[in-house]
């Protein structure tokens, strides 16, 4: 009679706990990466990056031998986010911070990890804020991340005097701004965000001002020729606005 198999398990923790005292640690690895402006070395081990990620296994390729191989230069991701790629590729957890996670989010997407990427959105999503959101805006709207760009939207939405006078709202790209110009909902009077779209050309794209001023003087309840007007939400009431067809309610 065949004896049945079976697959037991040890303790996870003391399993993690051994293989992250392997990231970044010069002993026994066999790829060295440059990484971020400050062109950090950080140390890992060739076949277990290889077998976690495609993206690794195609940067390193299949040369096997004692030679020292050279350093790999990966200088637009920060050291940070990438020591946690390679804590999330060792250990299968991740330690996030508010501060970087954007970062990491951004290397997940780029290096094909969804399960990370995924923990980094539940974690973006819970520690959103006036200083990160539009960020955040900025990296969604990059990546084609819907569910993260539609949150921003609402957070601002909801926030937008404060948020309209961060830094983040400031470096936003044209993509990204637009849909927060055609928002009927934010909170903000006419004059207040027409000179935020102004601030904002200053820094960046001047030519986007006419986009912003179209979609922002009044808001048209459709997008359909003819359709009636009316005072966006968050607009306080001045004479001109007797040109509209219909009160604002």
């Amino acid at each position: 009679m065949e004896t049945p198999e079976l697959i037991v398990h040890g303790q996870a923790a003391p399993f993690s706990t051994a293989l992250r005292s392997l990231v970044n640690n010069p002993r026994y690895s066999d790829v060295c990466f440059v990484v971020g402006q400050e062109r950090q070395e950080v140390f890992a081990h060739r076949c277990l990056l290889a077998c976690r990620c495609n993206f690794f296994q195609r940067l390193l390729g299949t040369e096997t031998g004692p030679r020292v191989p050279s350093p790999v230069v990966l200088s637009t991701v920060p050291a940070e986010a990438f020591l946690a790629v390679l804590e999330f590729l060792y250990t299968n957890s991740v330690t996030l911070h508010r501060h970087s996670v954007l970062e990491v989010l951004t290397a997940a997407v780029e290096y094909g990890l969804e399960e990370l990427r995924e923990l980094c959105l539940e974690f973006v999503m819970k520690v959103l804020d006036v200083e990160l959101v539009c960020e955040a805006l900025q990296v969604a709207v990059t990546f084609g991340l819907g569910p993260l760009e539609e949150r921003c939207i609402a957070f601002i939405e909801v926030h937008s005097q404060e948020a309209l006078r961060t830094r983040g709202f400031l470096e936003l790209s044209a993509p990204a701004l637009l849909p927060l110009l055609r928002s009927d909902k934010l909170r903000v009077d006419e004059a207040e965000l027409v000179q935020a779209a102004r601030n904002w050309a200053r820094v960046g794209a001047v030519e986007q001002i006419v986009e912003a001023w179209k979609s922002h003087a009044l808001r048209r309840g459709d997008a359909v020729q003819g359709a009636l007007c009316r005072r966006r939400r968050g607009t306080l009431r001045r004479e001109h606005h007797r040109f509209l067809d219909v009160p604002f309610k």
